[in-house]
């Protein structure tokens, strides 16, 4: 089935913003703004948990590895689109834009991954604290993450194939920034409701129960918290899980309204401002949400800054 896709043609087209006109140039000057707070927060979030061994925790770990899985699903996605804004539409090959879904959805797949452990630490920190340290231990910590990125390359793969063994015969332009599901899926012709089920089933599989298991652990969280005799030790316990609630709830929304519905729904230039916010807004709100909410961070910042002007001096 994929040698007669690639005898149609060999590539596809982005449009990206073409609708957008001379707008484009201050997308461009945006994105490009965005983009580069994003790459270098999230390098400084690795940076300092990696030097300060205040936060050399669980917690912080599977932070750091969040913002190395937000900075690689970037690094994918928004150069070409921002190489796009300058020089108009652009060309890329059948294989490429292969390549380029399987790592998109390969690292969206881990984020969420990484955010269900993220909610069982806090649970197991919260529930159980007492038994936290041998709980959480290193070998634990890594298998987790490992799991993690292995079961986001796995679906990542499987989004891939069931998406590139159909046939492309409409046109070979891409009313999109990148090769995204809905967009690419929309160019396949014949029969593709078993593709679509198999795609529903695969996101159902990443979304639904990476948040249920994260809704679980939130749950027992709820009730130990409300258990607690003290106003200030609720607030300060849950303060502890704050960051990474907002986190999940935007990331979860954004992505569930994009891959939960069927593909008669899809709205191409819809849907494509809306990829703005996932893939440009939620990889910038990771730094700025532990960095504004987590006083260990804000100060590990701080002593990583001062640190710095003190050596220029």
């Amino acid at each position: 089935m994929v040698e007669s896709n690639v005898t149609c043609w060999q590539g596809f087209v982005f449009l990206g913003f073409s609708s957008f006109g001379e707008l484009q140039l201050l997308l461009f000057v945006l994105f490009l703004s965005l983009y580069l707070v994003t790459i270098t927060s999230n390098v400084f979030i690795i940076i300092v948990i990696r030097l300060d061994s205040h936060l050399h925790t669980p917690m912080y770990l599977f932070l750091s590895f969040l913002s190395f899985s937000e900075t690689c699903y970037t690094l994918g996605i928004i150069p070409r689109m921002l190489s796009g804004l300058v020089m108009g539409g652009q060309a890329i090959s059948f294989m490429g834009c292969a390549t380029q879904m399987f790592f998109s959805a390969s690292w969206a797949c881990t984020n969420c991954f990484l955010l269900s452990v993220m909610g069982f630490d806090r649970y197991v920190a919260i529930c159980a604290p007492l038994h936290y340290a041998s709980r959480m231990n290193p070998t634990v910590c890594a298998q987790l993450v490992g799991t993690s990125f292995l079961s986001g390359y796995l679906f990542g793969l499987g989004m891939t194939l069931v998406i590139f063994r159909l046939s492309f015969c409409s046109s070979h332009e891409i009313q999109h920034f990148f090769c995204d599901t809905p967009p690419v899926l929309s160019l396949t012709c014949g029969d593709t409701r078993l593709s679509e089920l198999g795609i529903l089933i695969l996101s159902l599989l990443v979304l639904l129960v990476s948040f249920f298991l994260i809704s679980v652990s939130y749950a027992y969280i709820l009730v130990a918290i409300l258990r607690i005799p003290s106003a200030e030790g609720r607030r300060k316990a849950f303060s502890t899980c704050a960051s990474h609630l907002t986190v999940v709830v935007i990331h979860y929304g954004c992505a569930s309204f994009m891959y939960l519905r069927p593909k008669a729904s899809y709205s191409l230039e819809r849907d494509q401002l809306i990829a703005v916010t996932y893939t440009v807004a939620t990889p910038l709100l990771n730094p700025i949400v532990y960095s504004l909410r987590n006083r260990a961070v804000q100060t590990a910042l701080r002593n990583a800054f001062r640190g710095s002007l003190l050596g220029k001096r």
